[in-house]
Order: structure tokens, then sequence, then C-alpha cells
């Protein structure tokens, strides 16, 4: 198994995190600030997840065509729900008291949510992150039936081919990877807890 498809799957997951990172916090903070958009955000990111990954994948690939765009956009959209999730959770579980002391001090609203609220949310925002991670590696397969390529094409030709050797060394290279993934960001995610 090449080495290329193993680092092909790694940039879809590392990129589609970021994109779900960069679009899941801001999802989940307005959620927190707007009682208005508050369940119209979770209600929408709670569908996407119930969507079937390569019904999603084929949607993004009739308006975009084929490649790992379609991938990336596809994990996104996927991974939201615990990132934005996690975010409105956590800020909402603050301790009322820390909110109200730090109003008292003459924060800002902004302020103390950049500074305060933020910061003690960041464990349970990690934890979100941490399961955005391990979906995308699990979802990526798929990639393979749009061009997105990663191990999903491993996998996918060993079965087409019935050669049992290419489809272990696929799942097993995706699981290695899903676990140093899980055990890594829970190491971190422990010693977050902790401070």
């Amino acid at each position: 198994m090449s080495w290329t498809l193993i680092f092909q799957h790694l940039y879809l997951v590392i990129m589609a995190t970021i994109g779900t990172i960069v679009i899941g916090l801001p999802l989940g903070v307005l959620a927190y600030l707007n009682k208005s958009f508050n369940r119209l955000i979770l209600w929408s990111v709670d569908i996407l997840q119930t969507l079937p990954a390569l019904a999603l994948l084929g949607v993004i690939m009739v308006f975009i065509g084929g490649n790992s765009l379609t991938v990336i956009i596809g994990l996104i959209l996927y991974s939201l729900l615990p990132i934005v999730r996690n975010t409105y959770v956590g800020l909402t579980n603050i301790d009322p008291a820390i909110k109200e002391a730090a109003t008292a001090m003459g924060m800002g609203k902004f302020y103390k949510l950049i500074h305060v609220e933020l910061p003690l949310a960041f464990p349970v925002v990690f934890t979100g992150i941490r399961i955005a991670v391990v979906t995308s590696i699990g979802v990526a397969v798929f990639g393979t039936f749009v061009g997105g390529g990663g191990l999903g094409s491993v996998i996918y030709r060993g079965i087409h081919i019935q050669n049992m050797n290419l489809i272990m060394s696929g799942t097993l290279s995706l699981m290695a990877m899903a676990i140093i993934f899980d055990f890594s960001m829970a190491w971190i995610e422990k010693k977050l807890y902790q401070k």
C-alpha cells in the first residue's frame, strides 16, 4: 500500500477539520449568544449529521464535480455537529457566578466571551474537535467514490478484485490512524480538564 494514499487521507481529514473549526466554532458561539438562532443552528447541524455520508458527497459532487474539494466540503458539513454542539454546551454550562463576576469587573460582552467564557469552555470544545476528527477519518473513506482518493481507494479496489490483503491493509491503516488520533487527542483532552 502506498504512503501517498495515507497522506491523501490525512490531507482530507486535516483540511476538513480546519474548515469545521473555522465554521463550527462561530456557529456554536452564535447559538449561545443569540437565542433566536439557537434552535435553527442546532437543528441544521443535527440534520446534516443524519444524512448518509455517501449521499451527501453525491449531492456536493453534482454542484462542484468529483475531487478532493468535494470530500473536504462533505467532511466539513458532516463533522459540524460535535463542534457546534460542544461549543454551545461548553459556553452554556459555565457557572453563572463566574459570568456575573466578570460583568461586575466591568468586562463587556465580547471581552468576557473571548477572555473568560471561551477559555473555560475550551476543554468541552476540544472534545467536539476530537469527535469531529475521528468521524472525518472514517467518513473520508467514501471520498474514493467522488474522486477524492485516500485509503478508501485501497479498500474499494480490494473489494472489487476480491483481494483480502488489500482490504485488510486499507482497513488496518484506517483503524491505526483513527486510534492514534483518538488516543493522542484524548491525552490532550485529559490535560485540558486537569487545568
